[in-house]
């Protein structure tokens, strides 16, 4: 069973999502929050497979309340999926950034926020490389960052580095092989072997590795 904890200010969303959740037989909710703090505290005590996170509510944002659940080790099996009114914001990259497995938009069809969930729960990243594209094209746009690349940048391969700014770019692991000319199975695992020795939770904050670090070509 994939459990799920809904955190959101607005009573109709959450009564909306908690309806749409229960409707399926592989899914419970076994949580409500409308503000930061008690998101935390409901995770800590539930364990839930996800959590879908509102960004803007009382006490601490959710942003906030994501990077305290990433951070906590005994929640190493929780994944975050933020949901935004907005498509693009600054908030979306800061989710990416603390951990949140990717994000959805609050206008998203019911039959795909029921498959990200279970894609989420699945341990897989939901940040598709069409979503990935966007994000680093709008931040691409913004005022030049000063590059902040992770401490064991250096332990990567060429060809490791390489594929982890293609991953940045928004590829997916069969455009990867098209590029470099390899095979969808080497370009999968050197995505994996750059995922172990950065740390990277996932292909989100894989993402967010390449851009900070500026491989991510402009």
């Amino acid at each position: 069973m994939i459990t799920v904890l809904i955190a959101d200010d607005q009573d109709l969303v959450r009564i909306g999502l908690r309806a749409l959740v229960e409707s399926e037989e592989d899914l419970a909710v076994v949580g409500e929050a409308a503000d930061g703090l008690s998101v935390v505290e409901l995770a800590r005590r539930e364990r839930p497979s996800v959590v879908l996170m509102d960004v803007r509510m009382p006490g601490i944002d959710g942003i906030e309340a994501t990077r305290r659940i990433v951070a906590d080790p005994e929640l190493a099996g929780t994944r975050v999926v933020v949901l935004t009114t907005f498509e693009l914001d600054e908030y979306v990259f800061d989710a990416l950034r603390h951990g949140a497995s990717g994000f959805l938009t609050k206008d998203t069809r019911p039959a795909e926020l029921l498959r990200a969930i279970r894609l989420v729960a699945d341990g897989e990243a939901l940040l598709s490389p069409s979503v990935t594209r966007r994000v680093v094209r709008e931040f691409a746009t913004r005022p030049a960052r000063v590059p902040r690349p992770h401490p064991r940048l250096g332990t990567l391969t060429d060809r490791e580095r390489e594929v982890v700014g293609l991953v940045g770019e928004g590829l997916s692991n069969v455009e990867i092989a098209d590029r470099l000319v390899v095979s969808p199975a080497t370009a999968r695992t050197h995505v994996s072997r750059a995922m172990v020795k950065l740390g990277a939770r996932d292909r989100a904050q894989l993402v967010v590795f390449a851009y900070q670090a500026g491989l991510v070509a402009s």
